[in-house]
């Protein structure tokens, strides 16, 4: 057989068996099973199959176009038309990779206890993107992975393909479930999303800039502070949303061996673990006056000390200390263009997560304790970690108030779903 007639049929049949491939790329509504209380909602799951029925669609066409160009002209060039091949299936690979993106957090729906508890933070995660009297929070997913730390796919960020996200996805990491470490990965993660809404880097950058210009030797604090930005907004709003819980979270999470614990990489956007924690206790001092940071930041001391640390890695260090208050004041009263005046203080609603507002919520649920759910997520999983900072709860009586809560978040929101659909039918 002619070499030609061989390398076309090739490329035709492999084109074809292409194209049978992206029709089994079903849609997940039809392959993800899981109880009504696990589901996602349908605005997450309607964004999310929208753009992948696009990406088939797409795909099928060109597969299509190409079958009929090889036909026309593919005899005529057969490198070009292995070219246009190879093409297609990169194309195809792009759709795998972001179908792979959503199944890996959509299929966790399906496993026991699991799939209600990430139903029940996708509750929590729209709560602490809520800003009252703004645009609604976009759609999210979270899911539970293995990891250290969490991490987001913000909303409208690059898919492989260049195509943009359609949903906030969140990933948190799986050995912080359940306890009230998984509101501070949260409240986290949703930070780097707000952070992107409201265009904060954007607005914040120059006024840091500025600063470090006229500081004198505390100059490369103020720098340090805009190259770690991204990740001190998000530590900010963590703070905003869920309080001290945000805080007890982040020690937990940065308690590293003391060779980590104060080094620096120049690509590292986290700041230093040991000033990142201390951060954290002047960011709710400045938000919820109380004597609880200051005891949190010396309790952080003794457990790492910066004594016997070299004099090249201490002094830094001090002078990062030095600027805390009024790096904690200057995000506190910020006022972002999107927020039409408003400070983020103002638009975080901290007045409703004050320590004494907490201990208010928590006496309530003594009353009442079946209501405890019926408390706003973020408010709620302030108040546990209140409770826990104040001694008035075990560990083990948080976690499982946290797993009921997920559940009845889950539930009613399922319900009202269901209620909702029943109304427009």
């Amino acid at each position: 057989m002619n070499t030609d007639v061989m390398a076309l049929r090739w490329l035709d049949r492999e084109a074809r068996a292409l194209g049978t491939r992206v029709t089994r790329v079903r849609p997940f509504a039809m392959t993800i099973p899981a109880i009504p209380s696990a589901a996602v909602s349908p605005g997450v799951l309607s964004a999310i199959e929208t753009q992948l029925r696009a990406g088939r669609v797409a795909l099928l066409r060109r597969i299509d176009a190409f079958l009929g160009w090889l036909t026309r002209s593919g005899a005529w060039d057969l490198a070009r038309s292995h070219t246009r091949f190879a093409l297609l299936r990169l194309r195809f690979q792009q759709l795998l990779a972001r179908f792979d993106i959503f199944a890996d957090a959509l299929g966790q729906r399906s496993e026991h206890d699991t799939g209600v508890w990430v139903a029940g933070l996708d509750v929590v995660a729209s709560d602490a993107l809520r800003i009252e009297g703004f645009a609604p929070p976009p759609p999210v997913l979270c899911y539970l992975d293995r990891g250290h730390g969490g991490a987001i796919r913000r909303l409208h960020a690059r898919l492989p393909g260049a195509v943009p996200n359609p949903v906030a996805l969140i990933r948190l990491p799986r050995e912080r479930m359940i306890g009230s470490g998984v509101a501070s990965s949260l409240a986290h993660e949703v930070g780097h999303q707000v952070a992107s809404s409201l265009g904060l880097e954007a607005s914040l950058r120059p006024v840091l800039r500025s600063i470090a210009r006229g500081a004198g030797h505390l100059a490369p604090a103020w720098l340090a502070w805009d190259r770690w930005l991204s990740e001190v907004l998000a530590d900010f709003w963590g703070v905003a949303r869920v309080g001290v819980t945000a805080t007890q979270g982040l020690l937990a999470l940065l308690s590293l061996p003391r060779a980590f614990m104060f080094h620096t990489a120049p690509d590292d956007p986290h700041p230093t673990p040991w000033i990142r924690a201390k951060l954290s206790c002047a960011l709710g001092a400045e938000l919820y006056p109380s004597s609880q940071w200051g005891a949190l930041a010396r309790m952080w001391e003794g457990l790492m000390p910066l004594r016997g640390l070299d004099p090249e890695v201490e002094r830094p260090l001090r002078a990062l200390e030095e600027t805390l208050p009024a790096v904690a004041t200057l995000l506190a009263e910020h006022r972002p263009a999107a927020l039409r005046g408003l400070t983020l203080r103002q638009a975080a609603r901290v007045d409703d997560r004050q320590p004494s507002s907490l201990r208010r919520v928590l006496r309530s649920w003594e009353r009442a304790p079946g209501e405890a759910w019926r408390t706003s997520p973020t408010i709620a999983l302030a108040a546990l970690g209140q409770a826990r900072t104040d001694g008035a709860m075990r560990a083990e009586t948080e976690s499982r108030l946290l797993e009921w809560m997920l559940r009845r978040w889950a539930l009613e929101t399922s319900l009202n779903t269901a209620r909702n659909c029943s109304a427009h039918q």
